[in-house]
């Protein structure tokens, strides 16, 4: 399934009009790493094509390439702690087509992603998205996201201060609801440090989308799962019946891991709460984890690039973040206005 999904949220009730009346405030006064850092699980790695992700950020988003020429250009933001300044990238990119070639770390560590080389799957350099595919506003601005039409993602794979081994984290992602499909995988996450598939428990990442040859939640998803290597989890076993399908325009994805379990949330970027998906024991033969700590986006941990998804913005963090600052990210993404 593949559908565009630069679309507005749907506003629903009194109670999410009042919270959508002043976006803006939340945003420019707090971001999601300043909640993660006052819970205590710092942010590690903090990737968005839209936005700050702490208040007092303002350096670049992401770079664009032409293809015309190869000349490069970095996308910051209009002010610090506010949205990407989309408008150079019109200015740069018009008429020619521009590719998302690196989306920088937000955070001290300086993880900054870049389009991924040949793996044990896909054997050839992944693509970077085209930069202007799929425009759409958030907080009243005019952002573009990162659309992932297969053969496209990116990679780093040494890493600071990512887990490794059976270390907790935590991380989300911010995604497309409705473009998705049932091919692997798409991604973001903690991957192989080389591309290649080194077996079960080497990777922790987030999957979205309905491929449900490992395990699967309930109805036809699409999911939020885990992706642990060797298998996509909604639980621990082949199905979680509680893992239910999120339809919305929207969506935030969670995975979270610890010493010998793992918890996943989801919920509709756009309005109320996260829903615990699944919260316990990992599957057989993924405990203890072995993870390597490299990081990827919309791509399998060994290049497998064969799905299709969209990418706003991500987090990962050092550690098992509590309920309340997991339910206080969810307000501030809330807060942010996708699709308004």
């Amino acid at each position: 399934m593949s559908m565009n999904a630069g679309m507005a949220c749907l506003v629903v009730g009194a109670m999410f009009s009042a919270v959508q009346a002043a976006p803006s405030k939340v945003h420019a006064t707090e971001g999601p790493c300043d909640i993660y850092n006052k819970g205590g699980t710092p942010c590690v790695a903090a990737h968005s094509v839209v936005r700050a992700l702490y208040s007092g950020y303002d350096g670049h988003l992401y770079q664009v390439t032409r293809t015309s020429d190869n000349t490069t250009k970095d996308i910051g933001v209009l002010e610090a702690g506010g949205f990407a300044a989309a408008a150079e990238q019109d200015a740069f990119c018009a008429s020619v087509t521009c590719r998302i070639t690196k989306i920088y770390d937000q955070s001290p560590q300086g993880n900054d992603l870049s389009t991924a080389p040949p793996g044990g799957a896909a054997r050839h350099p992944d693509l970077g998205v085209n930069a202007s595919r799929d425009p759409l506003t958030v907080g009243g601005h005019d952002v573009y996201s990162a659309y992932f039409e297969g053969g496209m993602g990116y990679r780093i794979q040494k890493t600071s201060g990512v887990a490794v081994g059976d270390e907790p984290e935590s991380m989300y992602m911010v995604t497309a609801g409705k473009h998705y499909n049932n091919r692997c995988c798409f991604d973001y996450g903690n991957a192989e440090s080389d591309a290649i598939d080194h077996g079960a428990g080497t990777m922790e990442a987030i999957y979205w989308g309905n491929a449900g040859a490992w395990s699967r939640g309930g109805g036809d998803g699409p999911w939020v799962m885990a992706d642990l290597e060797n298998g996509l989890w909604g639980g621990n076993r082949k199905v979680n019946g509680n893992d239910t399908p999120i339809i919305a325009d929207f969506v935030t994805a969670m995975v979270k891991g610890r010493a010998g379990g793992f918890a996943l949330k989801g919920g509709d970027a756009c309005n109320g709460t996260l829903t615990t998906l699944y919260d316990g024991v990992r599957p057989n033969g993924y405990n203890p984890m072995k993870k390597q700590g490299a990081i990827i986006l919309g791509i399998g941990g060994d290049n497998s690039d064969w799905a299709v998804g969209t990418f706003y913005e991500g987090v990962m963090t050092s550690g098992y973040s509590s309920d309340a600052t997991d339910d206080a990210v969810q307000a501030n993404i809330v807060a942010a206005g996708y699709g308004k």
